[in-house]
């Protein structure tokens, strides 16, 4: 299987591009959209599941593109690394395109285009094995994006996507200057050869800062964080979810690969770097606390999250790469669980303003149960994934006598977990608030122009008429407004991923080990290209 998987990689980039323009040539035809889109996500899960399995005992497969000879041809290099993030990102596409059918934001016409130029991004990042090219790589799924954030500022407003793309843009500028410098000190930009080179010679370090230092603006770490928490927010719940999995964490993966290759691992940085990911974890979660909506609480807390995974880069040792890499893996599941979980209630009844909720664990017993999997998970109690994660994490850091590294985890997860009973007491527990059901009628009306809502005066009262409401939206026997099966699924679904990932965390701890030990020992990898 090993020989033959190569010469089929560009598939996972050329595939998703080409139906994507089949789903923007039916115009009207939105079941069709919908089959194709699911159709290739999953077909695109199936080949990064082959491609773990591949992989799982160290394997590097390489192919160059075009046939052309080493140094010259377009490197697709797949390791256990690359193979899990893209496999965690096709399952999350997968929730976060079901999610958008049932709020009906996967009507439009170029919905499922975007997403699957996006996931033809997505996929040519994780594989390319030369920095030009991701750059390249990362424009792809920018794109997209873009459009994505149009189709729902006329609902949502655009200042958000204003600073989203001028963020980006400049990040990606940043990018190009440092590649730039790369190749005028190192004369290549093919991963593989560049091994070592910034140990070399001191101005190939200075260049692989700018490319790091840009990665690290579209990973969203503290300083240059701030984009994040102004942007996601502001769209729809779907698309945070699907941003929150695949935009930071390519950003987070290139980082890891890179400092494996150019820098090699060296040690002398790293200190820089526990000192960055402190701060990220601290000032992440210490923003989440005085935020007031859902989502905007779950959003600092991906920053915070971040500052966890990328200490697996400031310590590079086997451990701490491990840990990070199942901490990445465990983080994407999360979050997106929790962002389809309370997007559930946003999109249902309106507004993810905790005061503005409540009486949800009585309406949304299902929700609540979601929620509360993927929070804990979050917060890192047992038997969820997220203990596992931070267990190792901390572990790792005692292990190298970094202490106030493994100080500063502990108090975030605290204050996690105080993040989390915030929404839960303010969402789940809190009395009902009045007029819940009146909002919920409106919100819908608005969204999508369904009349939703009839007011009639009886007795100079006006009252609500429960057979104007969308059977969607309502429960049969109480007649009043409840969550549809359909945005309860990609949550529960994704919470369930989580609890296994926790019990069965041996499976899933042994393939971040790999990955770690291709980071570590980046000779078979500088192999298979120059091989290929």
């Amino acid at each position: 299987m090993t020989e033959t998987l190569p010469p089929l990689l560009p598939l996972l980039v050329a595939v998703p591009l080409l139906m994507a323009a089949l789903g923007a040539a039916l115009r009207k035809n939105k079941t069709a959209r919908h089959i194709i889109s699911l159709g290739t996500l999953f077909a695109l899960l199936a080949a990064s599941i082959l491609l773990v399995i591949a992989t799982h005992d160290g394997t590097i497969l390489a192919h160059q593109v075009g046939l052309w000879d080493y140094g010259v041809s377009i490197p697709f290099v797949v390791d256990a690394l690359s193979a899990l993030v893209l496999m965690i990102i096709a399952i999350l596409g997968i929730a976060s395109v079901l999610f958008a059918m049932g709020t009906h934001e996967a009507r439009a016409r170029f919905f499922h285009p975007f997403v699957l130029v996006l996931m033809s991004g997505v996929a040519g990042a994780l594989m390319t094995g030369d920095i030009f090219n991701l750059f390249v790589f990362i424009e792809v799924m920018l794109l997209p994006s873009y459009g994505l954030l149009a189709m729902m500022g006329a609902k949502l407003g655009s200042h958000g996507a204003r600073i989203y793309v001028s963020v980006n843009l400049l990040a990606s500028t940043l990018l190009l200057v440092g590649i730039a410098l790369v190749y005028a000190t190192a004369g290549t930009v093919n991963l593989a050869e560049l091994r070592g080179a910034a140990l070399e010679d001191p101005a190939v370090a200075v260049a692989g800062g700018v490319v790091l230092t840009a990665i690290s603006i579209k990973a969203a770490v503290v300083p240059v964080h701030g984009w994040l928490t102004r942007t996601y927010p502001m769209t729809s719940p779907a698309i945070t979810t699907l941003f929150s999995g695949i935009h930071t964490k390519v950003a987070i993966y290139a980082i890891y690969r890179i400092y494996s290759l150019l820098f090699d691992g060296d040690q002398k940085f790293l200190w820089v770097a526990l000192l960055v990911t402190s701060l990220t974890m601290l000032i992440g979660v210490l923003g989440a606390i005085g935020e007031k909506t859902t989502r905007s609480i779950l959003v600092f807390h991906m920053i915070s999250q971040i500052g966890y995974i990328l200490i697996g880069v400031g310590l590079f040792t086997g451990l701490g790469l491990t840990a990070g890499i199942f901490y990445l893996l465990h983080h994407m599941i999360v979050k997106a669980s929790l962002f389809l979980s309370t997007g559930a209630i946003e999109e249902t009844y309106g507004t993810g303003e905790i005061d503005k909720l409540g009486g949800m664990l009585k309406r949304e017993p299902l929700i609540a149960v979601t929620f509360m999997v993927a929070a804990l998970s979050l917060a890192g109690l047992p038997p969820f994934s997220g203990f596992v994660a931070k267990f190792a994490i901390i572990q790792a850091t005692l292990e190298q006598a970094h202490y106030w590294v493994a100080a500063v985890a502990v108090l975030v997860s605290v204050f996690t977990l105080l993040s989390m009973l915030k929404i839960w007491t303010g969402v789940f527990m809190a009395p009902e608030p009045k007029g819940l059901e009146e909002r919920a009628y409106t919100y819908q009306e608005r969204m999508w122009g369904k009349r939703y809502l009839r007011v009639e005066a009886q007795a100079g009262t006006p009252t609500l008429t429960v057979k104007a409401l969308d059977p969607s939206v309502r429960d049969p026997k109480t007649q009043t407004v409840k969550v549809p099966v359909r945005l309860l699924i990609p949550g529960m679904l994704l919470a369930a991923v989580t609890l296994f990932f926790g019990l069965g965390a041996e499976l899933l701890m042994s393939l971040s080990e790999t990955a770690a030990e291709n980071l570590l020992n980046p000779q078979d990898y500088v192999e298979a290209v120059s091989n290929a």
